[in-house]
């Protein structure tokens, strides 16, 4: 569901970025009262999970069409709804600024899509509720898919919205809610059971890591938090470095439902605004659609997976130290002020 920059204006990717930012740090006020330094390792490796998954674009049998994991509702069950949307901007800056992953002019709005949904609504109004008295398998699974399927819904929605405010005159709004709703319905039943498959894993293996889960947890589950996360790890690696090499050619929700109504799956935009970000975006992207430049080699998509991954790793983990590093030092200079 990567909006490309062409599909937004200026005025509409400004309010996006706008709603993003404040979000983000209202997230960052709740992490700052959380404290909890446990977190951080858990951010990057579940973040380096979500952006290897998001590579795998999976089939929608008869449809041409294919979707891939957004994965705001398996962060947040796990690191919570503030930790999974900053995890979440995390890994749409690294496909955006390293892959040209969406557009960077559009990127507010891809947050506010792809993550905002899914942290926020799919974690708290469903996911949180649903285990408020205890958690079971069942309740995962259902929960999973219920979050996903509304978030989901939810994303594509914002999508049509964001371009009829565009004016983006070859995607009138009825026309267009009519393709995008429903093959975001289908993406969202399959994230929902991905996105189970693993919070069930998690459960068995340290059921005391979801989100809500209660105290007596702690003392249950087969594998120690480091094993848990060893694991989660070495999966990012497998399904970035190999899995990724699988992944469907069809184009995915956002484009096939683009290509329903104009013909082609995407749209050109004329004007400096968008040439300044196009020029930005080219500068940045070492690994431009997740491939070495100018080569078709799988090495190419294998090596993106991995060295993706890493990125997010680093940039997740060494941006949460780099906050903690400024608060402590703030805190200090506060305290030599008194």
């Amino acid at each position: 569901m990567h909006m490309a920059d062409a599909l937004v204006a200026p005025a509409v990717a400004g309010a996006m970025y706008a709603c993003s930012a404040a979000a983000a740090a209202y997230s960052l006020k709740q992490i700052r009262l959380e404290d909890d330094h446990k977190k951080i390792p858990v951010m990057g490796v579940m973040g380096a999970f979500v952006f290897a998954a998001q590579m795998i674009n999976f089939s929608i049998p008869g449809t041409g069409s294919s979707g891939h994991l957004c994965g705001g509702l398996l962060l947040s069950a796990i690191v919570g709804p503030y930790a999974g949307f900053l995890t979440m901007i995390g890994v749409l800056l690294i496909q955006c600024l390293l892959f040209a992953d969406g557009g960077l002019l559009a990127l507010g709005c891809n947050i506010w899509n792809m993550a905002f949904y899914g942290c926020f609504i799919g974690a708290l109004a469903i996911w949180k509720p649903m285990m408020k008295k205890g958690m079971t398998r069942a309740k995962i699974i259902a929960a999973s898919v219920l979050g996903c399927m509304v978030s989901l819904q939810l994303g594509a929605f914002s999508v049509v919205l964001e371009t009829t405010a565009s004016r983006i005159t070859e995607l009138p709004f009825a026309a267009f809610l009519g393709v995008m709703q429903p093959i975001h319905l289908a993406i969202g039943l399959v994230e929902g059971l991905i996105t189970a498959a693993v919070l069930v894993f998690v459960y068995e293996a340290r059921p005391n890591l979801l989100y809500c889960s209660a105290p007596e947890e702690s003392q249950k589950g087969k594998l120690s938090f480091l094993k848990t996360l060893a694991v989660l790890a070495a999966a990012a690696v497998v399904t970035g470095g190999l899995f990724s090499l699988a992944a469907s050619s069809d184009p995915d929700g956002l484009e096939w439902s683009i290509e329903r109504m104009t013909g082609k799956t995407d749209l050109e935009a004329e004007g400096g605004v968008y040439q300044t970000a196009d020029r930005m975006q080219s500068a940045t992207a070492l690994l431009p659609d997740y491939a070495f430049a100018d080569s078709q080699s799988p090495l190419g998509t294998a090596f993106s997976g991995i060295a993706g991954s890493a990125a997010v790793v680093f940039l997740c983990v060494g941006g949460c130290y780099l906050f903690r590093f400024f608060r402590k030092l703030l805190h200090k200079r506060v305290k030599s002020d008194e």
